[in-house]
């Protein structure tokens, strides 16, 4: 059993004691109360019971990893650290940990290589290094200390079906967490995280003891040469080295299983004589041509499974000293099947020989390049390996790196059950493949390069990650993009022809190229198959965002798709408000609205119809929720599952940056979850949400397949979104870390299949639209989509081909050179698209797929669509295995009730009824919407009443836009509110709560004000009390919240205008913060302003703690010293007073001169310069102090 993460409230009792505690990264509410006749209760939300609150003495919430008991005989409440003060007192576990447990000291880097560049080659041939991993991998860590950032999708073949040797590591992918729990965010919330790793035996946890400490801890996986060898002569672990090479003399044929075989039972025997450490090893002095080494993770997998079956696997750990490990993934790899580190001996040399080769040290002579030592260049490799393996532990939402170790959280695809049984038993691998002999014939063909004579002398270039003449074929290619533009530019039918049969021509590059079509019909008439216009209303395109892609790009794929009634994704940005309108105004194909376009028409409308709502909230403001057609929350992206998107620095201009309330030239990265998201209940929360503010709009979910997404989609579906949008892993990305390109995500069609099935079996599929996308370039994709059960059809680098793109794969360099991906004015002027060439390649494909159902007899979409026995495996042979099984594809559990058709165009899922349209039917609200007049209303709430106020702002937004009502909505409430709590409120709306409220009060708001504020005279003091939750003013871009209390974790998370008063705050306050101002009058919480980029916050330190909360990373802490800083805070607190009545406001105001002092301020540096954070700024920018008050 390994410790696990994810959301978890646990309630536990002996009869003696009941108690209850946290999962570490407070992902679930808990709130907790004790009345005046001594009863505790403990909710995952308020308002669960009528209880007045002057019975009421103690409020609170436990936070992250905290816990709470209460002694039923004594009748005593135990809060947090009293009660872990005890279990820790019970045995004197610290003089055990300081006399038993060994920790393994830092040994020195190597300064100098230990091979010659001639052996250096050979072995990077043996093991299978490629001059792309030594180059864009090896080289960039050693020297940057990062993993290299690239875009675009991965779009070469899968391992199993490429031409070319892959290593073993090619045929896993990552798995992610979506919806079922959260990914954590290594970057800004790495405090819950740790590598550290214990080797040696394991005893048994319920037998306390001081030897259960006889272990040695790493502080990560990683060792060094040096490390290696201190471990081995460490005299308790008593290390044994197994050699894990394979024999090839008497022929291929068994031989690898054989001596898998041999080397476990060599394995069991060392435990059986107490070894405590298994060194699996391919080092060796000399290389022999008929002896290869076994893939280190098939033998590191083997040895594993092996004593786990014969019950010795506590006895010892596993170290891997390995040439054939040099990326995260393989790390990654090796410790999900067992390992609990590694020696990457060959790695290291590399990057020694890099350091010391002439071209290195001429390019950091002439100052081309950072100068880095040869040990600092080893330094920055293993940081790049551990800050990767952080971030791939935390897409499946796992702190700790000891979880990790042997969990297996990967799928497989393309390797045979032998293969699996035998080394990663546990592991999906849905469509078989490879047999160990055939793996063997792999690891042999890269063994030879090593000895033949004719071998280069340089490594080979596979072409794996860049595409190049020669190398391994990519989707989009050269060659693929001029051809469709030639079709598209000249609208010529001819050229599509060309362009098809470049398609057909390839070689197998996905899964759905195995399969293919067969009809019991006759072939029918082109004429009487449904029109082409009826067709791509089907077609969607990618959500790339603009900052992402040019405003050229953008607008030129919305217009092509308003024109045929498809939909366009407006991405995670936001949009220009400008682009809601009908263009009137065009002549001769240009409009001075939109004055960059060419190829207009005047009825032409720009706006995106799928408006997307991203975790990092950019652009979301109420009058973009009212103005879309669909709203699409994005849980994961194909590219990168289980990421947030980054936008780099220097694609934020002015315009990016208005669309998202953020600072220009400051890189912008959404947090890897929704932090209101953190299971499927959240989920259904945002779907609500979104459902309360926009009645009108269907809102769609978009998942990533993996096994287990057919699970997650059912919960979708019950959370009453209208479409599942399923992506595969190829898609683009305009910017993304390269193992996560290529080893996250699987194929759409295995998650298209699955989602469709599941959703069937459970009677949910008539409920939405499943929407597919992921490397679609043609009619035949958009077909095979519609056999395997989709609705809807998602095209997105193809878009941006059509509209010019060529593909030069640089977009996270600003540099496009045809304008599609860049924000630099110049290179924009070159962007040679028009929204006609779109127009024209979707009327192609669609055109494409009525010839195919023509041939294949049907006459529309709907009578095809899951009717999987209309595919049949191709037959064809592909080079590494003939054992690939398709059935899972091809199978059937039947059909929907209603046709294609008929879901698509029901009506939206409701909300069924709610407080917001008893509100909006009073005639007085109604009236003072319509007319823009002043109306006040009193209204009891319960929990029940969730997403109070946003219909209301929906409809005020929809009429008046963000910031144009000039009415006033007066609403006071009583009672417990449900979540979501004046969510997405407009200017004009001033919400008043008297009593308490759940999460995500504020969420999104973009005006007008919220107070919050206890009952008249509670039994509890009102500041130690938590009156509201978590993740309070998610995404707000304006507005106003006072709170008379204390706010749960994540408050103000992405906050971008809003400000703020409260009474104290949880951990993580002020996250991602772009721009407002949080004021907090009292306690906070760990790891304060974690990538705040702008806006300013206020905290009260009275007890001098605060200092070592802050994650200093971007903020600066200064205490209040400008005047204009000073006059900020005090009318903050004045006004928070005047509306909460706060106590604790007012003593602040009446000792002014006491209190200021005692306040810090958190300045990042894009503020450092205002007149808030700056004291001398009028006498060195008298001239600018106008601008900064506009």
């Amino acid at each position: 059993m390994e410790p696990w993460d994810g959301p978890a409230l646990l309630l536990f009792s002996d009869g003696k004691t009941v108690g209850a505690c946290l999962d570490r990264n407070g992902l679930r509410p808990a709130r907790y109360w004790r009345t005046i006749d001594n009863v505790v209760y403990v909710a995952s939300e308020v308002g669960v019971l009528p209880i007045e609150d002057s019975k009421v003495v103690m409020k609170g919430r436990l936070g992250p990893g905290m816990m709470i008991t209460v002694d039923l005989s004594s009748g005593q409440v135990f809060e947090n650290t009293e009660v872990k003060k005890r279990v820790a007192q019970l045995n004197p576990y610290g003089k055990w940990v300081s006399e038993n447990l060994r920790s393994l000291k830092a040994v020195n880097f190597l300064s100098s290589t230990v091979m010659d560049n001639e052996t250096i080659l050979k072995r990077q041939q043996a093991y299978g290094y490629s001059s792309e991993d030594v180059q864009m991998v090896i080289e960039s860590m050693a020297s940057q200390g990062k993993e290299p950032t690239f875009c675009m999708g991965d779009d070469i073949p899968l391992a199993v079906l490429s031409r070319r040797p892959h290593m073993l590591y090619d045929y896993f992918k990552q798995r992610f967490a979506q919806v079922t729990n959260p990914a954590i965010d290594p970057l800004r919330e790495g405090l819950v995280m740790s590598l550290e790793v214990n080797l040696g035996k394991r005893g048994n946890i319920l037998e306390v003891g001081p030897e259960n400490v006889s272990q040695v801890i790493l502080s990560n996986p990683v060792l060094n040469e040096g490390e290696l060898e201190s471990l081995l002569k460490d005299p308790f672990l008593k290390a044994q080295i197994l050699p894990t090479f394979f024999s090839i003399r008497k022929g291929i044929e068994g031989s690898l299983e054989k001596r898998l075989y041999k080397l476990c039972e060599a394995a069991d025997e060392a435990v059986r004589n107490g070894a405590q450490l298994l060194v699996l090893s391919d080092r060796s002095d000399e290389l022999d041509a008929t002896k290869p080494a076994i893939p280190i993770l098939l033998a590191v997998g083997a040895v594993h499974q092996h004593l786990i079956q014969n019950g010795l696997r506590m006895q010892t750990s596993i170290v891997a000293d390995t040439a054939q490990c040099f990326s995260t993934h393989q790390f990654a790899c090796l410790i999900g099947y067992g390992a609990s580190a590694i020696c990457p001996y060959l790695a290291l040399e590399t990057c020694r020989q890099w350091r010391l080769s002439t071209k290195t040290v001429n390019l950091m002579r002439n100052g081309k390049m950072p100068t880095v030592t040869i040990e600092q260049a080893q330094k920055n490799f293993c940081k790049s390996v551990r800050s990767g393996l952080m971030k791939i532990l935390s897409k499946m939402g796992i702190s700790l790196l000891s979880s990790y170790c042997g969990a297996q959280i990967f799928e497989i695809y393309g390797l045979g059950k032998d293969i699996v049984d035998l080394a990663f038993c546990g592991s999906v691998s849905s469509i078989g493949g490879l047999t160990l002999d055939e793996l063997a014939r792999e690891t042999l063909s890269f063994w030879v390069k090593a000895f033949s004579e004719d071998t280069a002398k340089r490594l080979e270039n596979f072409g794996f990650i860049q595409f190049r003449p020669g190398g391994e074929y990519h989707g989009n290619n050269p060659e693929m993009s001029k051809l469709l533009h030639k079709a598209v530019r000249q609208k010529s039918e001819t050229a599509y022809l060309v362009y098809q049969q470049h398609l057909a021509n390839r070689p197998v590059n996905v899964l759905r190229d195995l399969i293919e079509f067969t009809s019991d019909r006759a072939p029918i008439p082109v004429g009487r198959v449904e029109p082409a216009l009826s067709i791509v209303k089907r077609f969607c395109t990618g959500g790339m965002s603009l900052g992402a892609i040019s405003r050229e790009t953008h607008e030129a794929i919305a217009i092509a798709m308003n024109r045929l009634g498809g939909k366009s994704n407006s991405g995670e940005g936001g949009e220009d408000p400008i682009r809601w309108s009908p263009l009137t105004d065009v002549v001769d194909g240009y409009s001075p609205t939109l004055p960059h376009l060419k190829g207009l028409q005047n009825g032409d409308t720009a706006t995106s119809a799928i408006k997307q709502v991203a975790s990092g909230r950019f652009g979301v403001t109420p009058t973009f929720l009212a103005n879309a057609d669909q709203l699409e929350i994005k849980i994961a992206q194909g590219a990168k599952p289980g990421e947030g998107g980054q936008l780099p620095g220097k694609k934020v201009s002015a315009y990016i940056a208005r669309l998202r309330n953020s600072k220009p030239g400051v890189p912008l990265i959404s947090p890897p979850p929704h932090h209101d998201i953190y299971s499927i209940e959240d989920l259904a929360q945002l779907i609500y949400d979104l459902h309360q503010v926009n009645p009108r709009a269907k809102v769609s979910v978009k998942l990533v397949a993996e096994a287990g997404i057919g699970t997650v989609a059912s919960g979708v579906a019950k959370g009453n979104a209208d479409i599942i949008q399923i992506s595969g892993h190829d898609g683009g990305t305009g910017a993304s870390p390269v193992s996560s390109i290529k080893h996250a995500g699987g194929p759409w069609e295995l998650g298209l299949t699955e989602s469709h099935q599941t959703l069937i079996s459970n009677g949910l599929r008539e409920r939405v639209i499943l929407r597919v996308d992921g490397g679609f370039k043609s009619g035949f994709d958009v077909l095979m989509a519609a056999a395997m059960g989709a609705d809807e059809y998602g095209f997105g680098s193809v878009a941006m081909i059509a509209t010019g793109c060529v593909m030069a794969r640089i977009c996270h360099t600003n540099n496009c050179p045809v304008g599609v991906a860049s924000q630099r004015e110049e290179l924009r002027a070159r962007f040679p698209g028009v929204p006609g060439d779109l127009v024209n390649y979707f009327l192609y494909v669609a055109e494409e797929v009525r010839g195919m159902l023509a041939q294949l007899g049907y006459e529309k979409l709907d009578d095809v669509i899951g009717h999987t026995e209309l595919l049949k495996p191709r037959d064809v042979s592909l080079m590494k295995t003939q054992h690939l099984d398709l059935s899972y594809i091809l199978s059937n559990v039947g059909l929907p009730k209603w046709s294609s058709t008929v879901i698509r165009n029901q009506e939206v899922h409701s909300n069924g009824p709610v407080l917001d349209d008893t509100l909006l039917s009073d005639p007085e609200v109604a009236n003072a919407i319509d007319n823009e007049t002043v109306v006040n209303k009193s209204v009891k709430i319960y929990n029940v009443d969730r997403a109070v106020c946003g219909r209301i702002a929906g409809t005020i937004a929809k009429k008046y836009g963000d910031t144009g009502f000039a009415g006033q909505v007066n609403l006071t409430f009583t009672g417990s509110a449900g979540q979501s709590f004046a969510c997405f409120l407009t200017p004009g709306m001033n919400i008043r709560l008297v009593g308490e409220a759940n999460d995500y009060v504020g969420k999104g708001m973009a005006g007008g004000e919220v107070v919050v504020t206890p009952e008249e005279n509670p039994g509890f003091a009102p500041e130690d009390a938590t009156i509201v939750g978590n993740t309070c003013l998610y995404g707000a871009t304006g507005g106003q919240l006072f709170v008379r209390g204390k706010a749960g974790e994540r408050f103000a998370v992405r906050n971008s205008l809003a400000e703020a008063v409260v009474e104290g705050a949880g951990d993580h306050s002020c996250e991602y913060m772009t721009g407002g101002c949080v004021v907090v009058l009292g306690k906070v919480g760990r790891n304060v302003a974690a990538g705040m980029t702008g806006g300013l916050a206020y905290i009260l330190d009275e007890d001098n703690t605060l200092i070592p909360k802050v994650n200093k990373e971007i903020v600066k802490i200064q205490r209040v010293v400008a005047p204009v800083g000073q006059m900020q805070l005090k009318n903050l607190i004045e006004a928070h007073v005047e509306k909460t009545g706060s106590s604790k406001g007012a003593e602040i105001l009446k000792e002014w001169d006491t209190y200021l002092p005692l306040f810090w301020q958190l300045v990042p540096p894009s503020e450092e310069d205002t007149p808030e954070a700056c004291a001398d700024y009028e006498e060195t920018t008298s001239g600018q102090i106008t601008l900064q008050s506009a």
